[in-house]
């Protein structure tokens, strides 16, 4: 227990002894009436007094302020527990598209890299064989033009037909195409037809921050349609609130209203969003609904797999109850506060605390009702009771 809750059960032990004493003098003073007045014993013996605990005579009680229990119309909201996501529409999946084995890993899970940042080093026989290919067709393409222009010669010179130079065109095309085409599946693989060397450095497309690794050093890499994604990066500048909403209060969240986000991370600090999207299926094992809320995260306080809270404005109003916060004090889990009921007496009574509905005024669902005054400032209070 700390020592604010420890000050707090010694006054309410102090007020329980004064109780206490008071029904033993009233005992002993009963005991002696009826010694006196042996007639009036039997009908006295069944009088029972109750002392009131709660209740505290506090001399000069102008030395504490007071508040009186006041409403204020506030707008609607309904909170949920939510979880931080990345936007999927963000998020750019990283594979190689050939097969073959890590040489080296120069990026890792949560690192923020930039586009056209190495992320790793693959040795590929995939991208070999189509380095091989493309130089074929390079050579080939080489012979192709070589015997087109000695048929133009000859065919200048009378000792050739049309007919061969038009199939030694024929060839010459086919070859370009060839070579246009193993250019394209190197470059493809990831690699560079002016190197000679079968390796593909893997480079991040965006830049952003990777949520997802499946690779190590060593490690062999497969065709991108039988194994994960090698990397998984996310630009995190703008992030997604997943929240499960109960189908009863469906009715009130609505497409592009505005939510206020807090984090258990920063409680003092609030974000503003708007919702994106409303499921249109139920989990049916809790019977909530994925809602949606996006918004902007330029400094990055919002991370992946965070918690937070979310509190959705309605355009309707109601009244509630409201109190300082400094009004209200914890006592074995509970919040209390300090009704005036006399010049000099005030009740402590439990409340039910909501949320804060604006900056140093505090929600009551229970325990108290309009116009009663309680004090100002409940530690206070405690603190002086107890000197």
């Amino acid at each position: 227990m700390n020592p604010h809750h420890r000050r707090q059960s010694r006054l309410v032990d102090r007020v329980r002894r004064a109780c206490v004493a008071g029904c033993l003098a009233s005992v002993g003073a009963c005991s002696r009436d009826a010694a006196a007045h042996p007639e009036q014993s039997v009908l006295q013996a069944k009088v029972e007094e109750i002392s009131d605990t709660s209740l505290l005579m506090v001399p000069r009680a102008e030395r504490f302020a007071v508040a009186p229990v006041d409403t204020l119309r506030v707008p609607d909201r309904l909170s949920g527990t939510c979880v931080i996501g990345p936007d999927v529409n963000r998020t750019v999946p990283v594979n190689a598209l050939g097969a073959g084995r890590v040489v080296d890993v120069r990026a890792s899970l949560g690192d923020r890299v930039h586009k056209g940042q190495t992320l790793v080093t693959i040795s590929s026989p995939d991208l070999s064989s189509a380095l091989a290919d493309h130089l074929k067709a390079v050579a080939d393409e080489a012979l192709a033009h070589r015997q087109l222009d000695r048929a133009r010669l000859l065919l200048d010179h009378g000792s050739i037909a049309q007919k061969d130079l038009e199939s030694a065109e024929d060839v010459e095309q086919k070859a370009q195409v060839d070579v246009r085409a193993s250019l394209d599946r190197v470059r493809m693989l990831g690699g560079d037809p002016a190197q000679t060397t079968p390796v593909i450095d893997l480079t991040s497309p965006i830049d952003g921050t990777i949520v997802e690794q499946n690779v190590t050093r060593s490690a062999g890499v497969k065709s991108p349609d039988s194994a994960p994604n090698l990397f998984t990066i996310a630009d995190l500048s703008r992030v997604w609130v997943l929240c499960d909403v109960y189908e009863n209060d469906l009715a009130r969240a609505h497409m592009g209203q505005s939510a206020r986000i807090t984090l258990n991370a920063y409680p003092e600090r609030a974000f503003t969003g708007q919702i994106g999207n409303i499921s249109q299926m139920l989990d049916p094992s809790t019977r909530t609904a994925k809602v949606r809320i996006e918004l902007e995260n330029r400094d990055g306080f919002m991370r992946p797999g965070m918690f937070a809270v979310a509190e959705l404005e309605s355009p309707a109003s109601e009244e509630r109850l409201v109190l300082p916060t400094t009004a209200l004090v914890q006592l074995h889990d509970a919040d209390w506060v300090f009704v005036r009921v006399g010049p000099n007496a005030f009740r402590r009574t439990q409340v039910r605390a909501g949320r804060e509905v604006a900056p140093g005024l505090q929600e009551i669902l229970s325990g108290v009702v309009r116009g009663q005054v309680v004090v100002r400032n409940a530690l206070q209070f405690v603190q002086t009771m107890e000197q």
